[in-house]
């Protein structure tokens, strides 16, 4: 069965994003068609990137880079949950996508995002590195936004109509991720 993970994109404390992303993983499990699960950045507990070799060259990285790397490899496809910190991906997002390279490709990739704009800032971003790592993003997105969708700023409390918006993230993740199977069965039979 397919696999997503749903990858919760910030590490700090008093964060948002694990009930964002909970409520991603509810809304997708009453789906039949992949299997979802959390991956939270938190439990990885990665290191500013120190890798003398960049994973594009052959770096490996510690062992915590190296059970990051292989979560990644082990999924699909992705729904990144990010927030927006000065208009602009969280550090401990970018840093785990930088840990990894190959483990990225040809997988589909969607962006549940917020802040005070909605996440835009944070989601433009991420959908350059998707670009350069050879992951598809799809084009629906879910925009929250800290005013209307989160009671005082720290109790997430969506409108209906962001069910919706997740329901057409969803299918599309999943479509992408089917369709792109062939490539990554390709990828993965060829020697080196």
């Amino acid at each position: 069965m397919t696999r997503i993970g749903i990858v919760i994109g910030s590490t700090r404390p008093g964060r948002l994003a694990p009930q964002v992303a909970g409520w991603v993983h509810e809304v997708a499990a009453r789906r039949a068609d992949a299997a979802f699960e959390l991956v939270d950045l938190a439990e990885f507990r990665l290191p500013l990137f120190d890798q003398a070799v960049p994973p594009a060259m052959g770096g490996t990285g510690g062992p915590g880079a190296q059970a990051w790397v292989r979560t990644v490899e082990s999924f699909d496809g992705f729904v990144f949950v990010t927030p927006e910190y000065n208009s602009q991906l969280p550090a401990a997002l970018k840093n785990a996508i930088d840990f990894v390279h190959a483990g990225w490709a040809d997988k589909a990739a969607g962006i549940v995002a917020y802040g005070v704009a909605g996440g835009a800032g944070s989601t433009a971003q991420l959908r350059q590195l998707c670009g350069l790592l050879g992951l598809a993003d799809v084009q629906a997105q879910v925009s929250l936004h800290l005013a209307t969708d989160f009671e005082d700023f720290r109790v997430f409390a969506p409108a209906a109509s962001r069910t919706h918006s997740l329901e057409d993230l969803l299918d599309r993740v999943v479509g992408w991720t089917t369709a792109l199977a062939p490539l990554r069965r390709a990828r993965t039979a060829s020697p080196g």
